[in-house]
């Protein structure tokens, strides 16, 4: 593991061995669930989603999937994962039949059918993960109806050193010892430190949107102890 955390093609394995712990350990923060209806919201999805057609993008074991049903009940989704362990545990849980679940990498799509338009897409803590972030954002313009929205769900620390501090001091004394004693292997976990530490900036995500080709792109934090940790990143394909 480098500065940067795991190699990303190793990271779906690596939250295949967290999968049975992850929703104890991120239960244990009580605004992690809070903050990905927040981002759900801000994505001002109109009517309970009635006729609307979503993506989760990195849908983990479901947290994301709930979120979007909380603000779109009506909508369709397909929530996607390329970690099996995550994938399963989301389809364990009860979902109404307007919900769809497939285990793939989000950038071989179109290989297990899935194509847009979408008018939405949801995407929590995915990008960072990614080797190509760049060509992940305008994969998701591309399948995007013109005028659709993007939410990006992720932690950025880089232009905060409060933020920096607070992250360091969550993983040291929450985070890595958690996940070690949940799972007998702190690996996740200290990608996890890793990989935010090295992401960018809000400021730096909010220009690479741009550069993707979104329009009306502004970002937000969240509440609490997350404040300038963790964010929401909005922008809309062009029309």
């Amino acid at each position: 593991m480098d500065k940067t955390g795991l190699p990303r093609a190793d990271v779906p394995s690596a939250f295949d061995v967290g999968a049975a712990a992850y929703d104890r350990l991120v239960g244990a923060n009580p605004s992690y669930h809070a903050n990905l209806g927040l981002s759900a919201r801000r994505m001002r999805l109109p009517q309970r989603g009635r006729g609307l057609r979503l993506l989760d993008a990195g849908c983990g074991t479901g947290a994301s999937t709930a979120a979007l049903m909380a603000v779109a009940p009506e909508a369709e989704i397909v929530a996607v994962d390329a970690a099996r362990g995550m994938l399963d545990a989301a389809r364990a849980k009860s979902w109404p039949a307007s919900v769809r679940f497939v285990h793939t990498r989000v950038e071989d799509l179109s290989e297990h059918g899935i194509t847009g338009p979408f008018d939405a897409i949801l995407s929590a803590y995915l990008l960072r993960n990614l080797d190509d972030p760049d060509g992940q954002l305008r994969a998701f313009r591309d399948l995007l109806r013109p005028g659709g929205t993007l939410a990006v769900h992720e932690y950025s620390v880089r232009d905060s050193l409060a933020a920096r501090m607070v992250w360091h001091a969550v993983c040291w004394a929450i985070i890595i010892p958690t996940g070690w004693w949940r799972t007998r292997d702190a690996t996740l976990y200290r990608h996890l430190w890793h990989s935010v530490l090295s992401f960018d900036g809000a400021a730096r995500f909010r220009c690479r949107m741009r550069d993707a080709g979104f329009t009306s792109v502004r970002s937000e934090t969240v509440p609490g102890w997350e404040r300038n940790v963790v964010h929401s990143f909005l922008g809309q394909a062009p029309q």
